[in-house]
């Protein structure tokens, strides 16, 4: 069931990053909304290809549903900061961006661990 709704969001991602890649393009050209849009588009394949190893008990599951999760929801405040930054003017919330940026470093770190001690483990 977990793994469904990853897929799920890793889905709404895409679709997000797409909308802010057009928005970047032909609304606000010049503001950070690019960076937005790769963050959430590059993470959405991220989501996907860690669904795929879990599925092929490349991953140990815990930790890797963890760091699934963590890529979600980093890139989810990365992006929507931005993103209301510049249609807004405001944050969503002080230091949201440096949270989901702070997020997604640690969640690829914890990432790095699972697959070395898959590598151990074998």
């Amino acid at each position: 069931m977990a793994v469904k709704i990853l897929l799920a969001l890793a889905g709404v991602m895409g679709a997000a990053g797409m909308v802010l890649a057009a928005a970047a393009a032909h609304v606000a050209p010049g503001t950070a909304l690019d960076g937005a849009a790769y963050m959430l588009l590059f993470h959405a394949v991220a989501v996907i290809g860690g669904v795929a190893l879990l599925q092929q008990n490349t991953l140990q599951r815990p930790p890797a549903l963890l760091v699934l999760a963590a890529w979600v929801i980093g890139a989810a405040l990365f992006a929507s900061d931005i993103a209301m930054r510049t249609f807004a003017g405001h944050r969503l919330f002080p230091f949201a961006a440096p949270t989901g940026g702070t997020i997604l470093i640690a969640a690829w770190l914890t990432f790095m661990g699972t697959a070395v001690c898959a590598l151990v483990r074998k």
